[in-house]
């Protein structure tokens, strides 16, 4: 067994396609076969059922498993020891969601990249409810999220503020007015973020306190959706703020000030506790720590 066969064992495992995993690995079919087969024979265990679907055997999930510990492992014992060196470099994966990802990072990675180009970032966009979840597990290294809730398993560091505003479109029936009530928000149909979201939490337990039951026309998963229905005039929405500069800027959408709206959500870097640091989560924790609220709000 050598880490290649363990990377090419992994990538199957995600795309569940011995052609994809070739493709993202730069091997040809017959060698991703030729890996998987050394694999199998060495612990005389079917790990993959080839039948189309592609799926992986009850042995191939425990072989999953720790095939994945050992590659992690691996990681963090060259990351230790390129550390040695003193020259922040090394893999760093960002968990955050997808309206933070298009709207604040690009201004910080662009930054940050610069100024060490040998530290690698992939950003994994996701649901404000899976960011803590894989951050503890490990599976991402650090989370940038709305900080709803405390975990005695990370550290946290508040970034900046954000808040939820109603959005229309410009021909919508409240785009006249500067102002609504939250009572206003029972009888107009609403665009809702799906409710693994942070927004969505948030308007949930609003309305739930105030007995309103809102008229969903529909549920979509990142705020990116939920604005292009909007500007169709499917329906008014409740959004991050920071989410809709660029269309605030160009006019295609309306805020509308609601007094029950304006609380301000801390949004914050997340790390597991008493987890190795490598130089590079060193090195960009304190970058980000370091940088004042309006680089992360500036405008694009």
């Amino acid at each position: 067994m050598n880490m290649n066969q363990l990377e090419t064992f992994i990538t199957i495992s995600k795309t569940m396609s011995f052609r994809k995993a070739g493709e993202i690995l730069n091997l040809t079919q017959p060698a991703v076969s030729a890996q998987i087969k050394s694999l199998e024979d060495e612990y005389q265990s079917v790990l993959i059922d080839r039948n189309q679907p592609v799926t992986l055997t009850d042995s191939g999930r425990v072989f999953l498993e720790h095939a994945m510990k050992i590659v992690r492992t691996v990681e963090e014992l060259k990351q230790r020891l390129a550390d040695l060196e003193n020259t922040p470099q090394g893999h760093i994966h960002l968990g955050t969601t997808t309206s933070i990802a298009m709207q604040t990072l690009p201004r910080v990675l662009s930054y940050f990249q610069n100024q060490f180009p040998l530290i690698k970032i992939t950003i994994h966009s996701m649901p404000s409810s899976q960011i803590m979840a894989s951050v503890e597990n490990g599976s991402v290294d650090i989370g940038i999220a709305y900080l709803f809730e405390k975990n005695p398993y990370l550290e946290s560091s508040i970034l900046y503020y954000d808040t939820f505003e109603l959005v229309v479109a410009p021909d919508h029936p409240l785009a006249s007015h500067e102002f609504a009530t939250i009572e206003e928000l029972r009888h107009i149909p609403l665009v809702m973020l799906s409710q693994d979201t942070a927004g969505r939490r948030f308007v949930d337990a609003l309305f739930k306190k105030l007995d309103i039951v809102p008229q969903t026309v529909m549920e979509l998963s990142s705020s990116e959706e939920v604005k292009r229905m909007v500007e169709l005039n499917m329906g008014a929405a409740i959004i991050s703020r920071l989410s809709i500069a660029k269309e605030l800027r160009l006019g295609t959408l309306k805020m509308i000030k609601v007094n029950e709206l304006e609380i301000s959500h801390p949004v914050g870097v997340v790390y597991k506790s008493g987890r190795y640091l490598s130089s590079a989560m060193q090195q960009f924790l304190s970058d980000l720590k370091g940088m004042p609220q309006n680089q992360f709000l500036g405008s694009e």
